[in-house]
C-alpha cells in the first residue's frame, strides 16, 4: 500500500491556512426545522455539517435516528447554506443512500471500523467516488483494526481518506464517556503522517464542559480537525444530549483554541528544546538499562519458582507493588492511570518472562 502518496490536500477547500477544519452538528437529525435551525446557526469556522440518520445502539429501544428521510433533511440545509454535509455510514444500503442524496462526507462509526467484512463491503461500495471517508477509530484500544479500515478504503482506490479519533471504551471508571488513549492515536499518525486526523470531543468526553479542555488537547498534538456535536436545545436532544454544545457555546470554544505553531525557528528555542531532549535521551536510555537488570531479577524469581513449584502470579504481591508505586507516584507529581499503565505494561513482561522459565 502506498500510504505516502495520500496527502491532506483536500482539506483545502474546508479551512483556513492554519486553522483546523470543523465539522460540526447535532448527533441525531431529529426534525427538518431541528437541523436547519442548527445548521444556521453555526459559527462561520464550520465548512461541514453533521447529524446521525442510522443511530446503532447498544440495545434495542432506544432512538435509532429518523432514516433516510434525514438524508432530504441535510439536502435542504445544503442548499440554504451552502455547508458541506456529512452522515454516518454503516451498511451498503447507507452508502447508497447518501450517494444518491450526493451527501459530500461520509463516517464509518466506531462499531463498525470493529468489523472488517462490514468495512470491506462500504470500501469496494465507494469504489470509482470521488467521496470523502473519514473513518473512527474501533471501539476497543486495537490500532491495528484502525489502520486495516484505512487500507481497505486506499486499497479501494478512494483518495480523500480521513481519520477521526472518538475515544475507546473501557470498564474501568474514568473522567472520560471514552478514554483518549492519545498514544494509539499518536502511533497511528506516525505510519499515516499524510491522512488528516480530527477530534472527536464529544465522544471522548461525554460532557459538554469538557469539550474546550480536549480539543486544546488534540490541537496541541496537531490534529488537522476537529469534530463536535451542536444542538440547538441540547437538553432535550433525543440522544447523547450531555455531550451537545449549543451553537454559540460553540462559537465561544473555537474562539478561546490556540492553535501551536509547528516550530520555533529561532536560535534561542532550538537551543533550548534540543538541549532538553539531549537529557532525555540520556534519561530514557538509563530507563532502559534499569529495566533491563529489573528483568534479569525477575528472571532469578521465576528460576526460583520453577524450582520450587511455586505460581506465576502472586496477587496479592502485585497489589502491594502497585499501591506503593501509586503512592510514591503521587508524591512525584505523576497521575495514577499513568503510574497503573507503567507497572501493569512492567508487570505483564515479567509475568511472561517467568512463565517461559518455568515451563522450560
Amino acid at each position: 500500500m502506498e500510504r505516502d502518496t495520500y496527502t491532506k490536500t483536500w482539506m483545502d477547500e474546508f479551512k483556513q491556512p492554519g486553522q483546523p477544519m470543523i465539522i460540526a452538528g447535532p448527533c441525531s437529525a431529529e426534525t427538518p426545522e431541528q437541523v436547519m435551525s442548527i445548521a444556521k446557526q453555526l459559527p462561520k469556522q464550520v465548512s461541514v455539517f453533521r447529524a446521525g440518520i442510522w443511530k446503532p445502539r447498544t440495545r434495542p429501544g432506544g432512538f435509532e435516528g429518523v432514516g433516510a428521510i434525514g438524508l432530504k433533511w441535510l439536502q435542504e440545509v445544503k442548499r440554504e447554506t451552502g455547508l458541506k454535509i456529512a452522515v454516518e455510514i454503516a451498511t451498503v444500503q447507507h452508502v447508497e443512500l447518501a450517494l444518491q442524496h450526493d451527501i459530500d462526507v461520509l463516517w464509518i462509526g466506531a462499531r463498525t471500523t470493529v468489523n472488517p467484512f462490514a468495512v470491506q463491503e462500504i470500501a469496494d461500495c465507494l469504489k470509482g467516488t470521488d467521496k470523502i471517508v473519514l473513518i473512527k477509530n474501533p471501539v476497543n484500544p486495537d490500532l491495528g483494526l484502525w489502520l486495516g479500515g484505512v487500507e481497505r478504503l486506499i486499497n479501494a482506490g478512494i483518495s480523500q481518506i480521513g481519520v477521526v479519533h472518538r475515544g475507546f471504551s473501557t470498564y474501568e471508571k474514568t473522567k472520560y464517556r471514552n478514554v483518549p488513549e492519545w498514544q494509539i492515536a499518536i502511533d497511528l499518525k506516525t505510519q499515516l503522517p499524510n491522512i488528516p486526523i480530527f477530534c472527536d470531543p464529544s465522544h471522548i468526553t461525554g460532557d459538554r464542559n469538557r469539550i474546550l479542555e480536549v480539543s486544546q488537547q488534540a490541537l496541541d498534538l496537531n490534529y488537522d480537525g476537529l469534530m463536535i456535536e451542536t444542538h440547538n436545545d441540547p437538553d432535550k436532544a433525543w440522544s447523547d444530549a450531555a455531550q451537545q454544545v449549543t451553537p454559540q457555546q460553540l462559537g465561544h470554544i473555537l474562539a478561546a483554541l490556540k492553535v501551536r505553531n509547528q516550530t520555533d525557528e529561532t536560535e534561542e528555542f532550538l537551543s533550548q528544546i534540543n538541549r532538553h531532549r539531549l537529557q532525555l535521551d540520556e534519561m530514557d536510555t538509563k530507563i532502559l538499562n534499569i529495566l533491563g537488570k529489573r528483568m534479569q531479577i525477575a528472571d532469578q524469581i521465576g528460576a526460583l519458582k520453577k524450582t520450587k513449584n511455586v505460581a506465576v502470579f502472586q496477587q496479592q504481591r502485585w497489589i502491594a507493588v502497585l499501591e506503593k508505586m501509586l503512592q510514591e507516584g503521587e508524591q512525584r507529581g505523576l497521575t495514577k492511570e499513568f503510574i497503573t499503565a507503567v507497572y501493569a505494561a512492567i508487570h505483564q513482561e515479567s509475568i511472561q518472562r517467568q512463565d517461559k522459565i518455568i515451563n522450560k
